[in-house]
């Protein structure tokens, strides 16, 4: 293989020469982004940061992850942690069977592994929670291990280079650029005196995220590898990469019942399996109810209702789902003692106790703002 130039074991060649390589290490170096958990030497950094970070942006990871680590710095604090205050660090950030899998893997580490991650990836893909990109995130950043981290910059940046116009949320190219990006690494090892895998799979992250960008046009103008991209020598990065339209979210209409006598709202838990598991919520039904029905609804739940007000509307969306929530607050006598198995009886103040999921973040905080 030619020193300086790099042919892909896929049918499409990967355009990368070890000069452009040496462009894009030495343009990472200069222009990354200081982040909590970048370059602290602990490879728990890296697994629990790249968890939040799936289907979450940087910017609202940084808080969450600083003071998810202040409370649990290690994977045994993590394994001993009950699984609501757990939630309750995580509230915000959704998907929350993400923070569940982080405790299933956390007891794997203390149990199997003496409290540390492994270095091997397929013995990190083992691991509750851990995929393929994350193993090799861990493996590469943590402990230098060259082998791909492939995630949606990665696939949007090596779309760009070679000027591809495959679907880019296909598995057959997703599996097509991991092995582009093999190549990569293995010439690089070989070729490069202290070549970091782990520095280049997060130039490669770092330039979807800062140039070559999702939302808008990318700057090809600062971008090193712009030498070598066939998208923009073609002049046809708007079109490239391209991702398959996707399904439209299903709109599901809600009625919220906030459901309190003179300080004490009723909260039930969610189902341990399916959307919200085992979350804390005001309890919901079906539909669009009128008031006359809500009072209805909250009889049934075994309440009688006093005073029933309408309250602000809530729109929230998930994946695949939208719910368009109207709610009604349903003022009772005294709410007694005898509740529903997973039910709990809190204060105002004590809202922010529970693991309350953001889809219910406009009446918490309307009664936050409110005194009575």
């Amino acid at each position: 293989m030619n020193r300086d130039e790099i042919s892909g074991a896929a049918d499409v060649p990967f355009p990368f020469t070890e000069t452009a390589v040496r462009s894009l290490l030495s343009w990472y170096e200069k222009s990354h982004r200081i982040l909590p958990w970048r370059d602290t030497g602990n490879p728990e950094d890296v697994w629990i940061s790249e968890i939040m970070l799936q289907q979450t942006r940087v910017e609202a990871v940084k808080t969450y992850f600083t003071r998810f680590r202040a409370a649990l710095p290690d994977a045994r604090a993590i394994a001993s942690c009950p699984e609501d205050v757990l939630l309750r660090l995580w509230e915000g950030l959704g998907y929350y069977s993400r923070a569940r899998n982080i405790k299933k893997c956390a007891g794997i580490l203390v149990r199997d592994y003496g409290g540390s991650l492994p270095e091997d990836p397929a013995l990190l893909r083992k691991l509750p929670g851990i995929g393929p990109y994350t193993a090799g995130a861990i493996a590469s950043i943590a402990y230098g291990v060259p082998v791909p981290a492939v995630d949606g910059n990665v696939l949007r940046v090596s779309a760009r280079l070679t000027g591809s116009r495959e679907d880019i949320s296909s598995p057959a190219v997703v599996r097509k650029c991991t092995a582009w990006i093999q190549d990569l690494l293995r010439f690089c090892v070989s070729a490069i005196p202290g070549f970091s895998a782990g520095n280049l799979n997060q130039a490669l992250m770092e330039l979807g995220a800062l140039l070559c960008v999702p939302n808008g046009a990318p700057s090809c103008s600062a971008c090193p590898l712009r030498s070598i991209c066939r998208a923009d020598a073609m002049h046809d990065t708007a079109s490239i990469p391209y991702r398959a339209p996707k399904k439209k979210r299903r709109i599901e209409e809600r009625t919220i019942l906030v459901i309190r006598d003179g300080g004490r709202f009723f909260l039930r838990r969610r189902p341990a399996k399916g959307l919200l598991a085992g979350l804390y919520e005001f309890p919901g039904f079906s539909g669009h109810l009128t008031a006359q029905q809500a009072a209805a609804a909250a009889k049934f739940l075994g309440f009688t209702p006093l005073r029933v007000t309408p309250l602000p509307e809530g729109t929230h969306i998930f994946t695949h789902i939208e719910w368009h929530m109207t709610a009604f607050e349903i003022r009772t006598a005294e709410l007694s003692g005898n509740l529903p198995e997973g039910s709990v009886l809190a204060e105002r103040e004590e809202l922010d106790r529970f693991a309350l999921p953001s889809a219910f973040r406009t009446w918490t905080s309307w009664y936050a703002l409110r005194k009575a």
